[in-house]
């Protein structure tokens, strides 16, 4: 379905380093199937390793709402927070 191709070409877009692209698609992949946790996980882990800690949180909070047993999307949600905090102390 077009969620699924939307969301596998944002993980292609990933690997190949073409973060902004791959955040439209998986953000794309959730306009159609919003109940779909993985494109939630995806766009969380392409936020994460930009630094942007808040979106990449709310994305990885949302796949857990959906399904609480990806344990991929909780121990991401952790790392975050630390990384986040670990941000905060060193000031920037």
């Amino acid at each position: 379905d077009l969620a699924a191709a939307l969301n596998e070409r944002g993980q292609v877009r990933y690997l190949r380093v073409e973060f902004a692209a791959a955040v439209q698609d998986f953000t794309a992949a959730i306009e159609c199937q919003p109940g779909f946790e993985v494109p939630y996980y995806n766009r969380g882990l392409v936020r994460y390793r930009l630094g942007d800690f808040d979106e990449a949180m709310k994305d990885f909070r949302k796949v857990l709402e959906l399904n609480p047993q990806f344990e991929d999307a909780a121990l991401s949600l952790k790392q975050a927070i630390l990384d986040k905090e670990e941000k905060q102390k060193r000031g920037y």
